[in-house]
Order: C-alpha cells, then sequence, then structure tokens
C-alpha cells in the first residue's frame, strides 16, 4: 500500500491562502451589510449576497454574518418596506392611460398581421399558378392528335 504524503511547508501555505481569502471575503459582506443599512435599503441575505459578490449559501454558513442579517431583518420597519411599494404604485389614471395605449397597439398589431396574412396568401397563390408562357406550353402537349392511316 503507497504511505499517504506527510503534511509539509506547502499545506502552510495553502492553509494561510484559504484563511486570507475567506478573511478577505467576509470583509466583504460586511461592508455590504454597513453600506446597505447606510442606505435604509431592506436587508436580506439575497440582496447583501448580490452587493457583496458572495453566494447566499456561504453567508447562510456564517454564523456572526448569519445572526447580523437576521436581526436587521426582524428589526427593519414594516412601514419602510410598505412605503417603497406605495412610491412605485402608479395612480389609477397611470393605469388607465397604460391599457389605454397597449389596446391601441394591440389594434396596430392584429391590423398589421392581417395585412401580411393577406400579402402571404397572395404571393402563395401566384407561386403556386405557372407563368402564362408555362401553361401554353403544357396545353400544346396535351392536345388530342388524330393518328392517321397506318
Amino acid at each position: 500500500m503507497p504511505a499517504e504524503p506527510a503534511a509539509g511547508p506547502n499545506t502552510a501555505g495553502l492553509t494561510a491562502a484559504a484563511r486570507t481569502r475567506h478573511e478577505l471575503t467576509r470583509a466583504k459582506a460586511v461592508k455590504a451589510l454597513h453600506d446597505l443599512q447606510r442606505q435604509g435599503v431592506p436587508v436580506t441575505f439575497g440582496v447583501v449576497a448580490a452587493t457583496a459578490g458572495v453566494s447566499r449559501s456561504w453567508l447562510y454558513r456564517q454564523a456572526g454574518l448569519r445572526q447580523q442579517i437576521d436581526q436587521l431583518r426582524q428589526t427593519e420597519p414594516a412601514s419602510a418596506s410598505h412605503a417603497a411599494e406605495g412610491a412605485t404604485q402608479s395612480s389609477g389614471a397611470s393605469l388607465r392611460a397604460r391599457l389605454n395605449q397597449a389596446l391601441e397597439r394591440n389594434r396596430q398589431l392584429a391590423d398589421d398581421n392581417a395585412r401580411l396574412r393577406s400579402q402571404l396568401a397572395q404571393a402563395l397563390g401566384e407561386q403556386r399558378q405557372p407563368p402564362p408562357q408555362v401553361a401554353r406550353q403544357r396545353s400544346s402537349r396535351h392536345a388530342s392528335t388524330t393518328i392517321g392511316p397506318c
């Protein structure tokens, strides 16, 4: 059986690099979390992950960050999310205007569709009819001939 390689100096370097990468990633997530808080953006795992450039699953595995995000999600006032929704809601008149525009565009598209179908039908019909010269040649070949005496 082959002997297992002994832990050498290379593993210490790899371990240190992994630790450094972890700390840098954690620092990016903490910075994103603080930036979102400062901006008043609702904090969720998805938003923090996207802002920090990390995966949500990584955030869930980081106990300290997970607790901070959970606390912020619970303490965030419910009115802030409703206010954000209200700011983006459209008025009734605006919705009616958009509906009328959509209906008019739908009518235009239906008219264009009907016109194009008509043009296509005409073009296909013209393709099925042979040109006049070819039609005369076909009719002369099929003309009956009288057979004379043998």
